[in-house]
């Protein structure tokens, strides 16, 4: 399988337990792994036969906006579901770190990794 990936993709969103926390967008870092078969996209050098990484970056950025959550967890399970889902992804694998939330602490956050249920790996 070949990967797709976007490194620290700055998106904000209204993340946080408190909901005082989730009064004001803030920066969260994305990094995002899109499995996903590119063989034929290297052979006809057409965006149409890959994955829009402009799109995959557009739409996730809509959804955080529309969208608020509690947890880091629920939030990386809300994008990969997004990305398997619309855009066809045999699998993501996604950190969401979520920087300088707590004193003496650079960042905190997930990662985690889904596949297609219909793709046996």
């Amino acid at each position: 399988m070949d990967i797709i990936f976007l490194s620290e993709v700055k998106v904000q969103t209204k993340l946080g337990v408190p909901e005082w926390e989730r009064m004001t967008p803030q920066t969260i870092i994305l990094d995002i792994e899109i499995g996903y078969d590119l063989s034929k996209a290297c052979q006809s050098d057409d965006v149409n036969d890959t994955i829009d990484y402009g799109a995959v970056v557009n739409r996730v950025r809509e959804t955080l906006q529309e969208n608020s959550f509690q947890l880091v967890e629920a939030l990386a399970e809300h994008i990969c579901q997004l990305i398997l889902k619309e855009f066809s992804a045999l699998s993501v694998k996604i950190k969401v770190a979520k920087p300088g939330i707590l004193p003496s602490l650079k960042a905190l956050g997930v990662v985690i990794e889904r596949s297609n249920n219909s793709v046996n790996m």
